[in-house]
């Protein structure tokens, strides 16, 4: 691992997380080239604001639930060789209902260069602390779907709600959202905004 990166988990103590590209629960349907282990890797600098920004989150009754920060180029390149391939409809109800797989590029939810790939973005949502149940989003990870759009129409009141606070949070410790998924927020100031690193998450 890059020595300006670090597990997450080991610099933010009490952060849940499922790293999904390591597991068959996402849009590809099996994991992803790059990632060996499930855990969440982040520079430095992502980690520190992930720490403020749980801070932040438990003042207001909730926890992060993290499903991804650090993400090799190699499981870049893998996505969109993904989105070339024929439709086969196992992850299409779930992920993408709404368009074709080889449509999720122009539309935005899969870039051929990625913040993740920098070590400046993360996928995340809020869970109660109370109860440790994940808050209602309207939507999961990865649907690539308007619904998933920061203001979409369609979300509960309760859910509308729950993505303010996240992004609230969020802004407050120094991230930017993206407009088209309510979970994918960026730093600021990246530590590396012109470097792709492609070492596994292992």
């Amino acid at each position: 691992m890059d020595a300006d990166f670090a597990f997450v988990d080991e610099v933010v103590p009490g952060v849940r997380w499922d790293a999904k590209y390591a597991t068959w629960d996402n849009f590809t349907g099996k994991p992803v080239d790059g990632y060996a282990v499930n855990r969440i890797v982040g520079s430095r600098a992502l980690c520190a604001a992930l720490g403020r920004a749980q801070r932040e989150a438990a003042a207001l009754g909730f926890g992060l639930l993290l499903w991804d920060a650090y993400r090799p180029q190699r499981a870049v390149d893998s996505f969109l060789r993904w989105s070339r391939e024929p439709e086969d409809g196992r992850t299409k109800p779930r992920h993408h209902p709404n368009i074709d797989r080889a449509a999720m590029v122009a539309d935005g939810y899969v870039a051929a260069r990625s913040g993740h790939s920098r070590g400046g973005a993360v996928d995340l949502t809020l869970y109660h602390l109370a109860t440790g149940e994940i808050a209602e989003m309207g939507g999961g990870h990865d649907l690539m779907d308007p619904i998933s759009h920061h203001g979409a129409a369609g979300t509960t009141p309760a859910e509308a709600e729950n993505r303010r606070v996240l992004r609230a949070v969020m802004a407050a410790c120094g991230f930017l959202a993206y407009r088209c998924e309510w979970w994918h927020y960026t730093l600021k100031h990246e530590p590396h905004p012109d470097t792709y690193f492609d070492f596994p998450v292992a």
